[in-house]
């Protein structure tokens, strides 16, 4: 696979410019349906069980080495969510997939729009980001992308929009939410504080841990089943054999369907800093964080308030993320200057010495990165997507600063872009800000970029209520 950073900002480029034309994968004009219109919801499912022999990613193999799908541990699906509000529709897909590219997310789009109606910048694409599982977007060394697995997928993630589409009815939205103790630690540092003491008056300067769950639940008439979706922060990474499958999100929908005759759909939150676990249990040892979350979705269930859903808006934006070009070029000087030893921030030599190839043909005026920020309202709850693998800081802020009295923020969305960790992680050159923008193949980040689009999708959130 021939890949280069300029290669990849030409893409952007491409993409960026596609919205002057109709294509909708950039900014767009907002669009909606406000009044006292019913509310619509429909669910579509499509297996998306891969076959044995592809890769697996999100742990680094090196060439010749690569983990490769040897069995089945649980199976994978494309869940599909349409609302609608009037006539105004949005589509939300939750993947079982370790990340899926802006290129990927684009075509999709299109052909959902294309076969549905439902406005390409309405619909959004969105990863689980289970390690027990190929990725659709490109990782130096830590999976490859099968085409043909990729194809296929995409046709399945249509189907399953036809099948929300068609399963549309009248809906009643209720939102509730529940602790997790124990389901989830934060894996850069021994302590750390947790969303019941996170205030107006908390910064970055501190590590957090988001253990709330939420849920969505779409109350539904007559022979119409409710849907359930739920939104939590922990990275999937229980198993690292050749098994794939959704990880622990696998076994919570177990326990939900056999407990609550629903089947639920999951959306990853801000889990960059954050293992599933209580941080000494984990590895092979999935049920630790699923038995927790199911609980908390039973509470949230039980708990959830109806909201007033007085119309469905959505808002777009093309972010531009501000990149540390100074820093990169002082990788680039570190290598060259000595190959055999190129410093922290690489896996081994061969990592290096892929890496430069790419990174040397960086164009170095291209200071920022564009990555795709979209806000949805449903009424009274915001949904804020963003393509990153976001410290906890930063979805607790989302949500505390949101206009909206409910708020989700859900990451690997219509892209992956790694992490956007706290200056800090800059500062110390952490494994989030030193090492993986050389899987992602990106330039790194400026230390104060998180800061800057969680503003920015407070900002995006604040205009689905303007």
């Amino acid at each position: 696979m021939t890949h280069t950073l300029n290669e990849y900002f030409r893409r952007r480029e491409f993409l960026a410019a596609a919205v002057a034309t109709g294509l909708g994968l950039g900014t767009r004009p907002s669009c909606g349906a406000t009044g006292n219109t019913a509310l619509l919801a429909g669910q579509g499912i499509v297996d998306t069980t891969p076959p044995l022999g592809i890769e697996l990613a999100g742990f680094h193999r090196a060439p010749g080495k690569e983990r490769r799908i040897t069995g089945i541990r649980r199976p994978t699906a494309a869940r599909a969510l349409v609302v609608g509000v009037g006539p105004t529709r949005a589509a939300i897909v939750s993947l079982d997939i370790c990340g899926v590219s802006r290129e990927m997310t684009g075509r999709v789009q299109q052909q959902i729009s294309k076969q549905t109606g439902i406005p390409a910048s309405h619909v959004r694409l969105c990863a689980t980001h289970t390690h027990a599982m190929p990725t659709f977007r490109y990782f130096r060394q830590w999976g490859a992308i099968s085409p043909e697995y990729m194809a296929s997928v995409e046709k399945k993630i249509v189907r399953a929009v036809e099948l929300a589409k068609a399963d549309l009815a009248p809906a009643e939205l209720y939102v509730g939410k529940g602790r997790a103790p124990g389901a989830s630690n934060n894996r850069t540092t021994k302590t750390w504080k947790t969303d019941e003491q996170f205030t107006k008056d908390s910064t970055d300067a501190d590590r957090w841990l988001d253990t709330m769950v939420h849920v969505a639940h779409f109350q539904r008439q007559g022979e119409n089943r409710d849907l359930l979706w739920y939104n939590f922060s922990a990275h999937p990474v229980c198993y690292r054999d050749g098994n794939a499958g959704p990880d622990w999100p696998g076994i919570v929908d177990e326990l939900v369907r056999q407990k609550l005759n629903i089947r639920p759909s999951f959306l990853q939150g801000h889990c960059g800093d954050v293992n599933a676990g209580d941080g000494k249990h984990w590895i092979g040892a999935a049920e630790r964080t699923a038995q927790p979350v199911f609980a908390a979705i039973e509470q949230a269930i039980a708990g959830g308030k109806r909201v007033k859903v007085d119309g469905l808006r959505v808002e777009t934006e093309q972010f531009m993320l501000p990149l540390n070009i100074e820093l990169f070029k002082q990788w680039l000087a570190a290598y060259k200057k000595d190959p055999a030893k190129p410093g922290g921030g690489f896996v081994d030599t061969r990592f290096a010495e892929d890496w430069y190839k790419s990174a040397a043909k960086y164009d170095l005026s291209r200071t920022h990165f564009p990555i795709p920020l979209t806000a949805m309202r449903i009424g009274e709850l915001g949904l804020m997507f963003h393509p990153s693998e976001l410290y906890s800081y930063y979805g607790l802020a989302i949500r505390r600063d949101s206009p909206l009295p409910n708020t989700l923020a859900v990451g690997y969305a219509d892209d992956i872009i790694g992490y956007l960790p706290d200056p800090n992680a800059h500062k110390a050159g952490e494994y989030a800000a030193k090492v993986v923008p050389k899987i992602i193949d990106l330039p790194p980040f400026a230390p104060t970029a998180t800061r800057q689009v969680a503003a920015a999708a407070v900002g995006l959130l604040g205009k689905t209520v303007g």
